[in-house]
């Protein structure tokens, strides 16, 4: 029974030449296309066994492959939406045709449309497929040498304490109380305005972020200092379950009309909401929290994100630079003494 039904999906049986059974769905109500699919894959059974070939798998399959793998991931909606623009240049194409002229016309044509930042994201994501399909599901014997975009380094953009006082005087009292709890806690907009009461112990001046809802899917602690705690108690009794609202309903987006409005009046360019975590960062930096600390506040994957903000604790790496001078002048001194006694002799 080399297909049968199952509801009104068609599924496929059968026995490859090397005593391996198959049983799977094909993922359509069409017995034609079904019955395709099922031929498709003896074939490629026997050529495998017989003459030690592997099967020509498509792009679309990898890329299917892919999103099953990583449905967890915090970048899987981005994946999808960057897959459904790569469908113009890859749709059915054999991965083993994929090549470095292929993609140096894709990397041309999103660099042309977009940006080149923006190209060298699709260009990651290609050549993670890739591999994978290469090192992991051994689908292909190579993977093509894929060359990004030079890239500037990533803007740490951050206010000044007196530009953030001007700022606040220029925002409506609900984003007034959004900027002041972003500065306080270094959380991600997202986080911010989703925040909800069961995420926060007042009594223990604590909130937490779900793995679920952290970019590194790790889940945060977040300590919550006086300021933070202040804002917290303006907003009890205001929502049952949300944190943050405006005329009773909850926040969704604070990147609004208000806050770019605020903005030009206070007179700061080139400022986006999510600077307030940079600031946040940079305020830190500068009194000289250690980076490994500023990591886990954070809420970072990687070191290195927190390396950005390590120039500005300059000032404080001078201190610790003392405590050697500290150890040295003692032994410099005690050296100078023992010479000093040997002259005499």
């Amino acid at each position: 029974m080399p297909l049968y039904k199952r509801g009104s999906t068609w599924w496929i049986a059968f026995t490859t030449p090397a005593g391996e059974r198959i049983r799977r769905s094909t993922d359509t109500a069409d017995k034609t296309q079904a019955k395709e699919l099922h031929d498709k894959l003896k074939a490629e059974s026997w050529r495998i066994q017989s003459l030690g070939t592997k099967p020509k798998y498509t792009w679309d399959e990898a890329a299917c492959k892919f999103l099953v793998e990583t449905q967890h991931k915090a970048t899987h909606e981005g994946d999808k939406s960057k897959l459904r623009w790569l469908q113009q240049f890859l749709r059915e194409k054999p991965l083993c045709e994929i090549n470095r002229e292929l993609i140096g016309r894709i990397a041309q044509t999103k660099a042309q449309e977009a940006s080149p930042s923006t190209a060298n994201r699709h260009l990651a994501l290609i050549r993670t497929i890739l591999r994978k399909a290469c090192h992991e599901w051994e689908w292909i014997d190579k993977v093509p040498k894929i060359r990004l975009f030079p890239e500037p380094k990533r803007r740490v953009r951050w206010l000044t304490p007196e530009q953030v006082k001007t700022l606040l005087g220029e925002l409506p009292p609900h984003q007034q109380d959004l900027v002041i709890f972003a500065l306080s806690t270094g959380l991600r907009q997202s986080n911010v305005v989703k925040l909800e009461w069961s995420q926060v112990d007042l009594e223990r001046q604590a909130a937490w972020i779900h793995p679920d809802q952290a970019k590194a899917r790790k889940a945060i602690h977040v300590p919550l200092n006086s300021v933070a705690l202040a804002v917290l108690l303006r907003q009890v009794g205001k929502h049952p379950a949300r944190v943050f609202t405006y005329r009773g309903r909850p926040i969704t987006w604070a990147n609004t009309r208000a806050w770019k409005e605020g903005l030009i009046r206070a007179g700061i360019e080139d400022f986006r909401w999510h600077d307030l975590r940079h600031t946040w960062a940079s305020w830190l930096a500068q009194q000289g929290t250690p980076m490994n600390v500023l990591q886990e506040l954070g809420g970072w994957e990687s070191e290195e994100m927190v390396r950005r903000y390590a120039h500005l604790s300059k000032p404080q790496l001078m201190q610790h630079s003392e405590l050697v001078s500290n150890v040295l002048d003692g032994t410099i001194l005690a050296h100078q003494e023992k010479r000093r006694g040997q002259h005499l002799r």
